[in-house]
């Protein structure tokens, strides 16, 4: 590589990483924000995934928006966008305004991710070169998510929450400096049009159905508005499926799902990050609350889920060739679900319990998620290799988001019905118990010392419960879609597996699911 190409290269990878890392940096961070900002739990939820749906939502029309104005000027765009919301967030005064920090920081990061992976196919002409670079910027993605939460501690443990967004403003300032001077301009041979209403069917449809799906975990089945916003998010979301069937150039291209690397691939990527993410997010916060660690601890004892993430993800694309990506796709879900197993087994007990199955949650995130990207992008035919690293992108950020609102919903349904409050705390106090954990230690002051700790012990052995619950449920979720992998992923994939695939018949599951819905 010459000079030009490897600084290139440092800052499209700085600019995946940073938008990773800000994806989970919150995990560890939500405890001394909720003290200073006193969020509900559903703002707390919001806050930590309104990030990933705005990104997810937009990153396919984003790579649309980057053939027509340019890609590297559309990086400018975001990365400063994205460094200006960094400092908004940081001195968020409200709840209300971090969520619309939050939002607006997932817009410019939309805005980065598709053209981070088009500017590498420009920058590296050469087919060996362009596919180490590709591995490094996927790699650094992954990095990037996994030690979010221990960056968070080291910077809690010295400074106020807002610093897990000021750290954002340097390698915002090395991406603008060294980007301007080494990368090139990279437009799409032909301008394709943006179906606004598409775009606006796929974010309202995915923010409704999440709404509801939090809003159940908080007022029950019995509370009107879920319903309401089912009523309002699975008819657009239908709506947006059939609407990308009809369009000559759609924001989400289903026919991609036809080959069978493509779609076992992105199911498995989307499973994973799910899992581990959502799991990452309420570990951090029982490492606080339960076991009482501070944030640096908490960052700290998280690194096993880190550290082999960071050693497994150089190593799995070079060993997705020797034994093929299959087989590693397979072996890293099945250790994630057994290591899911093992942590719903250590709820409550020492944190040496943990380290083990984070280590294989770690191996499974690193090995998936490197070489699922990989496989994507080398599956999809050469001129399709742009709307398949959308489709990529949008299963990572939408995974991470849905694993906490999921899981998060399934924690929070059983943290609440083990919060059975009585006995001298009044009603007022034990509704804000209820609403989360977070929340029992300012009651403290406010009640006898024998009614303050034994409701203390209570939440925190309610949460206890649903850690192990919604890990469980993890686990199950992994099995089914290691099953569905399986089926799907050729045994054997040679140098022209996605060209070939395109033609086959569609992959079983996912594929024929998608077209019966479209038909």
């Amino acid at each position: 590589m010459t000079r030009r190409q490897i600084a290139a290269l440092s800052a499209l990878a700085a600019a995946v990483f940073l938008v990773a890392v800000d994806g989970t940096v919150l995990a560890v961070a939500v405890p001394s924000l909720a003290e200073d900002l006193q969020p509900s739990y559903t703002q707390i939820l919001w806050i930590s995934d309104i990030y990933s749906f705005m990104l997810a939502g937009l990153l396919v029309t984003a790579g649309n928006l980057g053939d027509r104005v340019g890609r590297k000027r559309l990086l400018m765009f975001g990365v400063v966008g994205f460094g200006a919301m960094s400092v908004v967030a940081a001195y968020a005064p409200s709840a209300e305004l971090l969520i619309a920090a939050r939002a607006v920081q997932g817009i410019a990061g939309a805005a980065l991710m598709p053209s981070t992976l088009a500017l590498i196919r420009a920058v590296f002409t050469e087919s060996r070169q362009r596919t180490l670079a590709v591995g490094i910027w996927s790699s650094t993605g992954s990095a990037g998510a996994a030690i979010g939460p221990f960056v968070a501690g080291v910077l809690l443990e010295h400074f106020s929450w807002g610093s897990v967004f000021l750290i954002n403003v340097p390698v915002v300032i090395f991406i603008l400096v060294v980007g301007i001077w080494a990368l090139p301009e990279s437009r799409g041979d032909a301008a394709q049009p943006i179906d606004l209403p598409s775009v606006a069917l796929s974010i309202v449809g995915i923010l409704a159905l999440v709404f509801a799906i939090k809003e159940l975990a908080r007022g029950g089945w019995a509370s009107p508005s879920p319903w309401l916003a089912l009523a309002v998010g699975v008819p657009l979301l239908a709506a947006f499926m059939l609407r990308q069937r009809r369009l000559p150039v759609p924001l989400l291209d289903t026919s991609l799902f036809r080959i069978p690397l493509f779609a076992g691939s992105v199911l498995a990527e989307f499973v994973m990050v799910f899992a581990a993410t959502g799991l990452l997010f309420f570990l951090a916060l029982y490492f606080q609350f339960v076991a009482e660690f501070s944030p640096l601890q908490a960052g700290l004892a998280l690194l096993p889920v880190s550290l082999v993430s960071l050693v497994v993800a150089p190593i799995a694309a070079r060993l997705s060739h020797r034994v093929g990506p299959r087989a590693v796709l397979l072996s890293g879900l099945w250790c994630t679900a057994a290591g899911l197993g093992f942590l719903a087994l250590a709820a409550g007990r020492d944190y040496p319990w943990f380290i083990l199955p984070m280590m294989m949650v770690g191996y499974g995130f690193g090995s998936v998620v490197t070489v699922a990207s990989d496989q994507v992008i080398s599956s999809a035919p050469a001129d399709r290799t742009g709307a398949a690293g959308g489709i990529s992108e949008t299963a990572f950020e939408l995974g991470s988001a849905l694993g906490i609102a999921l899981l998060g919903s399934v924690l929070t349904l059983v943290y609440r019905g083990g919060l059975e409050v009585t006995g001298g705390v009044p009603p007022d106090l034990a509704a804000l118990a209820k609403d989360s954990l977070s929340n029992i230690p300012d009651l403290l002051v406010q009640l006898p010392a024998a009614v303050g700790d034994a409701l203390l012990e209570l939440g925190q052995r309610s949460f206890t419960v649903g850690l192990a619950v919604s890990s469980a449920a993890a686990a199950l979720l992994v099995v089914v879609a290691g099953i569905s992998a399986g089926r799907m992923l050729p045994r054997h994939v040679g140098p022209d597996a996605g060209a070939a695939g395109t033609d086959g018949d569609p992959g079983p599951g996912i594929v024929r699911g998608i077209e019966e819905v479209c038909e």
